[in-house]
């Protein structure tokens, strides 16, 4: 019971990464907009100051902030299209379908129970115009909870085929036949569930809330704790994009999650402070400046004859962890092999959101520096007090090093450059990675031979993890290639790591994860191409 329920939670955190990964894009289109309509910085700028600039920066703000109105129909979609085991575009389209019968089924019924409020009357009754229809304001959760229902049905009844005249019914046309009955029994049974789950989440809150800033602290530490097993997405994203984060009006709107109520923010030019609430999305701290401390310190105290190598495979790695936020190469490189080394960069993390939220920042860089100078510079100081953030940051980076440095010395810690059991993490450098894009990498281990793609030698990647016949399924989320496999005892990690540019491992029962960085895109579709997948 205790693996199954692992193995739904991995899956359902992978299924939100097509909408929480899009999002960040309408949040910096919002960000060049805002620049592009940002009184100070035409001031500075007087080419700024003409209609097409400033019509174009206030269509591009305005018109993406409509993304947050409707992030419900967005996760549904996401949500299916991830948790769907084939013909995935089908599931999505089949989960707006349900979207769209969902809501309307929950108006008509509520209209006839008379449970429907006034129009004016609707801000505090629980109540929210979704789509022009007025239903229970469910948020976010609507949207998680019906594409993870239409995903169920699609799974189970895809592939059901009908003979003679019945066959135009079968396969995807059935699912959503199916789909009809459960949604609309479903929108009456959350006519009466969801108010008691809503008191529920508001009483959790409020504990957060009165927790004050053990509660941030808690938050910070999970989010990173939970990262070799993938479930760290389930941790912030409720904070994000859900009332969980907090709720505010701007411009007369209701927004809930940091994440909605900062972009909603960043585009009204009302708002003179943004809002504190921002504090769930200070998680790019320790990316941008602890980690980089960390390199720091397990550069200093490497052997001296491996300090050239470790310096060749930390550099890109830190440089990596500061501009886009990409932190696994380096956790990973002493996650093993130094477990209290990763229990301290968990609390560090926490413990610098609870400082950014005492010292009152309001600056945001979730994904590294990029967004960071997207994000605050266009807005300013005044309103997000974005030098209390570096502030934050020089911190970090001292406490990390200065930690870091006396207990891989003191407990003779086998990190980066001081291993002797040869597990050494392995990341390509810039040469390295240009010598095999250019060059043309045959396995001699196979029946034949098999050149590169890309850059990416799939046919090695594919033997390494036991085969075409031992692998299941194949998946990737940001930074990870993630794959069901038969029998995950007969991978070679040591080729994967050695030979492929694996930069760390997180493999349970069947479940495998191996972690690419940037690349993983890359290296899946080489790898669907060599098992004669299509995505």
């Amino acid at each position: 019971m205790k693996d199954r329920i692992m193995k739904a939670m991995q899956s359902f955190s992978k299924a939100m990464f097509m909408p929480v990964l899009i999002l960040p894009i309408a949040g910096l289109l919002i960000a060049i907009g805002n620049v592009l309509t940002n009184a100070r910085l035409i001031e500075v700028v007087p080419f700024l100051n003409n209609p097409i600039t400033m019509g174009f920066g206030t269509l591009l703000s305005g018109s993406l902030v409509s993304i947050l109105n409707n992030l419900g129909l967005i996760f549904c979609a996401g949500i299916a299209i991830g948790l769907a085991k084939e013909k995935k575009a089908d599931a999505g389209f089949t989960s707006v379908l349900a979207y769209l019968v969902f809501i309307n089924a929950m108006n008509k019924f509520m209209g006839l129970r008379d449970m429907l409020v006034a129009a004016d009357a609707l801000r505090g009754s629980g109540q929210a115009m979704v789509l022009g229809i007025q239903i229970l304001d469910m948020g976010v959760f609507l949207g998680i909870i019906l594409g993870a229902v239409t995903a169920l049905i699609h799974n189970r009844f895809v592939n059901t085929e009908f003979d003679n005249a019945f066959q135009i019914y079968g396969g995807t046309r059935f699912v959503f036949i199916v789909t009809i009955p459960v949604v609309i029994l479903l929108s009456i049974a959350c006519t009466y569930i969801w108010p008691v789950i809503q008191m529920g989440i508001d009483s959790v809150g409020g504990f957060i809330n009165q927790t004050g800033n053990f509660g941030i602290f808690l938050y910070g530490s999970l989010e990173r704790l939970l990262i070799p097993t993938g479930l760290h997405h389930l941790v912030y994203t409720p904070f994000l994009y859900t009332k969980l984060g907090g709720a505010a009006t701007v411009g007369g709107q209701i927004f809930e999650g940091c994440r909605n109520i900062y972009y909603a923010e960043m585009a009204d030019p009302a708002v003179s402070l943004l809002s504190s609430s921002v504090v769930w999305d200070a998680r790019g701290l320790s990316k941008m400046f602890g980690l980089i401390g960390a390199c720091l310190a397990m550069y200093h105290t490497a052997r001296p004859e491996n300090k050239n190598k470790i310096k060749a495979i930390l550099i890109p790695a830190a440089f990596t962890s500061f501009i886009a936020g990409v932190t696994e190469p380096i956790e990973f490189s002493f996650l093993f092999v130094a477990p209290v080394l990763f229990v301290l960069h968990a609390c560090f993390s926490g413990l610098g959101m609870v400082v950014f939220n005492l010292i009152g920042c309001r600056a945001i860089g979730p994904n590294g520096f990029i967004d960071f100078l997207l994000y605050n510079l266009p807005l300013g100081i005044e309103k997000t007090r974005w030098p209390l953030y570096l502030l934050i940051g020089v911190g970090e980076f001292v406490l990390y090093y200065v930690v870091f440095r006396f207990l891989i010395t003191k407990l003779n810690l086998k990190t980066l450059g001081r291993e002797t059991d040869g597990m050494e993490m392995k990341l390509h450098s810039k040469a390295e990675y240009n010598e095999k894009k250019n060059t043309e990498v045959v396995d001699t281990r196979s029946a034949g031979t098999k050149a590169a793609s890309g850059g990416v030698n799939a046919a090695l990647i594919v033997e390494a993890l036991g085969g075409k016949d031992n692998i299941v399924k194949v998946d990737n989320c940001f930074t990870r290639l993630r794959l069901v496999v038969k029998d995950s005892a007969i991978i070679d990690q040591g080729t994967l790591k050695n030979e492929t540019g694996a930069q760390g491992f997180f493999i349970k029962d069947e479940t495998v994860q191996v972690v690419y960085g940037l690349n993983v895109t890359k290296v899946r579709k080489a790898v669907d191409e060599e098992l004669g997948l299509t995505q």
